[in-house]
């Protein structure tokens, strides 16, 4: 069956604490991986917090890669969700587990909109507007 989108859920485990804490190095990691993995960046955003950790994410044309790090457990988790077949977010997922030095990654991966029932139909991840059939729209109660 095929999917809008591949959504991948990195646990990092393990990791070097001093990487998981350096805003810089968190980000460059971050980047590099969208890069590597063919991604078009649009913007990017991180936040490091005190005493320690960094929350952040980079928006690429295909979806997004985000990152939660937890240096005093040497932890890090990582979403990476790409949309269409162009993008192989495998390729981000193991540039981070690397760069990180994660002795004990696992990776859960996930398909995102599997609407079609039918097998043999390969759904674009994007279409025309002339292409699009828009649902009824959800209206709420007045008093929601």
């Amino acid at each position: 069956m095929y999917a809008l989108g591949t959504h991948l859920l990195v646990e990092l485990k393990d990791c070097n604490p001093k990487v998981l804490n350096d805003l810089q190095e968190v980000t460059n990691a971050m980047v590099t991986a969208a890069t590597e993995a063919k991604a078009t960046i649009i913007d990017v955003s991180f936040h490091e917090f005190n005493p320690f950790g960094i929350s952040g994410m980079v928006i690429i044309a295909e979806s997004h890669l985000s990152i939660h790090t937890w240096p005093e457990y040497n932890y890090a988790a990582v979403d990476i969700f790409t949309c269409g077949d162009i993008i192989d977010p495998g390729v981000a997922a193991n540039y981070l587990i690397r760069r990180f030095g994660s002795k004990n990654p696992s990776v859960v991966q996930m398909m995102r909109g599997m609407l079609s029932s039918e097998t043999s139909v390969k759904l674009p991840h994007k279409v025309c507007s002339n292409d699009v059939v828009l649902r009824d729209e959800v209206r709420l109660p007045a008093n929601a």
